[in-house]
């Protein structure tokens, strides 16, 4: 009987170990406990799970990422089916070629796979609820060894698609799907802001929200609602928060049930 509990105990921690189990969350739950990253693991491109350059370290109850290397920290478990609330707020600080970019990261959910196996060594293979100046709250298709899809209601301006709610219902997307008040001028340029931006000015806290009900995705910024997708390939995974050239902060990574959250705001302009 002992060396049988021993055997189940094993099987449960290998498929926890290697992705195969999800966890839906049952209750309120810190990601981040303020204090360390206990439950995160780092990981850097060209230097795998190592941090000697302390891109991601944690004072005064804030998670600080100097954006000096690109990559990530992500969670050590899976999790399905949840209302993810992400508090942050931009630094000041840019690097390398992204220097006198828009300030750029993103979170990562549904993130599956080895690590670096996406964007030339750098992230997992996800759905990105994307952070940029001016196009926070885009949907991005993060491929690695398979390419995540979705399927939207979407207007196209171009060569761009954007989430809209009274849009053509489209399948197979894996381009990037525009959040709903993207500035079809927007431009790769430091401090960007477009005249229909939700994303507070640099240095106030931002508070972005990611609805994961099975195959769906909404996203809420600030409280209004800026995104979403149906019909998606990945429904579970880690979830990563971005290194990637701009310094940011994070107060709150917080995860609750579906039943128990907010609902999703009505669409507002």
């Amino acid at each position: 009987m002992h060396l049988l509990r021993l055997t189940i105990y094993s099987v449960l921690f290998s498929l926890v170990a290697f992705g195969q189990t999800a966890i839906t969350p049952a209750r309120k739950t810190a990601l981040f406990n303020g204090k360390n990253l206990n439950g995160w693991y780092p990981w850097i491109k060209g230097e795998g799970r190592t941090d000697t350059s302390k891109v991601f370290t944690v004072s005064k109850g804030i998670i600080h990422i100097s954006g000096e290397k690109w990559g990530g920290i992500a969670t050590n478990q899976e999790f399905k089916d949840y209302h993810l609330v992400v508090e942050w707020r931009w630094g000041t600080k840019t690097w390398g070629d992204r220097e006198k970019r828009t300030r750029d990261s993103g979170i990562l959910i549904h993130a599956v796979g080895e690590d670096g196996m996406a964007s030339n060594g750098t992230w997992l293979e996800s759905l990105e609820s994307q952070i940029i100046e001016g196009g926070t709250g885009d949907v991005l298709f993060v491929a690695g060894k398979n390419k995540p899809t979705g399927s939207a209601k979407i207007r196209e301006l171009g060569k761009e698609i954007y989430w809209d709610p009274n849009g053509t219902p489209t399948d197979n997307i894996t381009k990037r799907l525009d959040w709903w008040g993207r500035s079809p001028n927007w431009k790769d340029e430091l401090g960007f802001r477009g005249p229909d931006d939700v994303e507070k000015p640099v240095g106030e806290w931002n508070r972005q929200e990611i609805y994961a009900d099975g195959d769906k995705l909404a996203y809420v910024l600030n409280g209004r609602l800026v995104n979403q997708a149906y019909n998606l390939s990945h429904r579970q995974g880690k979830i990563q928060i971005q290194s990637e050239g701009a310094e940011i902060f994070v107060r709150k990574v917080e995860l609750q049930p579906l039943k128990s959250a907010p609902p999703i705001p009505a669409f507002r302009r």
